[in-house]
This record gives C-alpha cells, structure tokens and sequence, in this order.
C-alpha cells in the first residue's frame, strides 16, 4: 500500500499549486474587468464605463489568453487533485474540500459563458465572489493534507464574525466595480456630505439587475454601496484585528496571527489609497487581491491548533 505521508505531501503540492494559479487568475481576471470597467482610462472620469455603451474593450488579446489558459490548467489539476484524494481510499477532510474546490471551478466554468454582457451584474458578482472562493478552498485544501493539525481549534467568536463581515465587505465591494459605481464616491470618510446611504439606495444591493450606465457621482445606489463598503471594512478592521491580536497569545498561532494582521494592515492602506488615487487600476487590482489574501490567513487561523505541537 502506498506510504500515506507520501501521498499527503503529493496533495498538498497540487493544492498549493491551485492556490498560486488561483490567485493568477484572480489578478488577471481583477486587471481585465477594471480595466474594461474604465479605471485607469484618460480622461478620467469621463472614460469611466464607456464598455456599457459599446465600446471596446482597453485590455489586450495576452490577458484574456493568459486568463483563460491559466483557468484551464487550474481546471486540470482540479480533477487530478480530487483523484488523488479520493482513490484508492478517501483522504478526508482533504477529499470534501478538493471535491468543493472542482465544484466551484465547473460553477464558474458555466457562469462565464453569461459574462460577455457587461450589463448583466450578477455574472460579475459571482465571479468575483468565486474566484475569492477559488483561493480560499485550495488553501484550505492544503492545510487539510498537511501534517497531524494535533488538538482542535479553540473557539474563535471574533474570528468568525470578522471572516463574515470581510465575506459580506468583499460581496459589497464586487458590487461597485460590476455596477460601474467607483465614480459615485471619490471621497474620504464619507461620500461629500452623506454618512448613511438613502433608503433609495439599498436597491443597489440587488446582484440581479441590468444596469444601462455607470452610477455617476452622488448616485444613490453608488454611494450606499461604498458607505455600506466601508462600515463593514471598519467592523472587519476592529473584529479580525482582536482576534490577530489574540492569537498573538499563543505559539501555534503566532505565526498565522502576524500573516493576518499584516495583511489586515495592507488591505486597509491599500483600500485608503484607491479612493485618494482616484481609483488607480494598480491599487484597485492589489486591493481586490489582497482581499482573498487576507481570507486565506484568516481561515488559516481559525484552523490552527489551541496548542503547539512543538
């Protein structure tokens, strides 16, 4: 019979392989579609959204054939990672997260024919939702397969209420850039003078919808989004933060609690200086990256001993 810890370690370089193509995908994908959103475009803001009335779009042949070979492969070693786990016996609980991981890549695989209707949003939103998902589920795949986790994880209240609201914050965020809405808050804290989004914004919250133009500035869905974006950034901030922090405590944990708090930090900073910039593409790209990033480590945490095993 085969070593078991031969065939774990197999595992755990096809997910962590996963991991990196996923997150190539992920940036590749984030530059094509805010890039064809318009940020980036001269002159700003008035190129902004021009895709939604038929113009072409500003990224190159490259990315799209580089997007599209890098899923392909990913699609690949998806089925070759589930085969693995799954043959001659299940190695569990590494098979079930393989078994989601090739799920979602099939979802997403279907879900893309629907995307070339750039006023169509629910099509973007779940891209950008499950290419998030994509990272999270290799990278939970690798730790499965890694060696003996030891005793379970201690209970983590902030830990989960944080990883929630960064869920419910990134949802929020995927919907400002497929509703072509960045240009409806170019300001810090607030939107000019508006703290809290009208009832007649939370419309905007709805994935299902056609949009006809780009929400311009002080547009009411546009400006519920970005508020509603930020104040859950912030209750992410404070809720993540205290659980790094806490996490700090322990020597099992110290090392993922530094990983998350720094990039805790980084996608803050990176979130700040996206609004001051304009909305560059560069940082807009890093943000929405780091955001799947930040994810992982926190998952990460969550699944790390109460102990060390030293």
């Amino acid at each position: 019979m085969e070593n078991r810890t031969a065939r774990l370690k197999r595992i755990r370089i096809l997910a962590v392989a996963l991991v990196l193509l996923s997150l190539l995908i992920l940036l590749v994908s984030a530059h094509i579609r805010l890039s064809g959103a318009g940020l980036g475009c001269s002159p700003w803001p008035d190129c902004y959204g021009q895709l939604l009335a038929g113009a072409a779009n500003l990224h190159g042949d490259a990315a799209r054939i580089l997007h599209r070979s890098a899923a392909s492969l990913a699609l690949v070693l998806g089925f070759v990672l589930v085969a693995q786990c799954l043959r001659p016996q299940p190695v569990q609980p590494a098979a079930r997260w393989a078994t989601a991981l090739l799920s979602l890549m099939i979802a997403l695989t279907f879900v893309g024919l629907f995307s070339a209707d750039p006023h169509r949003v629910w099509p973007g939103f779940i891209n950008i939702l499950g290419g998030a998902g994509l990272v999270l589920l290799s990278w939970r795949t690798a730790l499965a397969a890694g060696a003996d986790p030891g005793p379970p994880p201690r209970p983590a209240p902030l830990l989960h209420a944080g990883a929630g609201l960064l869920v419910l914050t990134m949802a929020l965020g995927a919907l400002i850039g497929v509703r072509y809405a960045a240009t409806a808050c170019l300001s810090l804290p607030a939107c000019g003078d508006v703290a809290w989004p009208v009832a007649a914004g939370w419309s905007a919250l709805n994935p299902f919808t056609v949009i006809a133009a780009a929400a311009g500035p002080g547009d009411e869905g546009g400006v519920a989004l970005h508020l509603l974006h930020r104040y859950c950034a912030l209750a992410t901030l404070l809720l993540l933060g205290i659980g790094g922090l806490q996490g700090l405590a322990q020597p099992a944990t110290r090392a993922s609690a530094v990983l998350l708090l720094a990039l805790l930090l980084v996608q803050f900073a990176l979130g700040v200086l996206t609004v001051l910039s304009g909305f560059g593409l560069w940082l807009a790209v890093a943000h929405s990256v780091c955001a799947s990033l930040l994810l992982a480590a926190t998952l990460q945490l969550m699944t790390r001993p109460a102990t060390a095993t030293m």
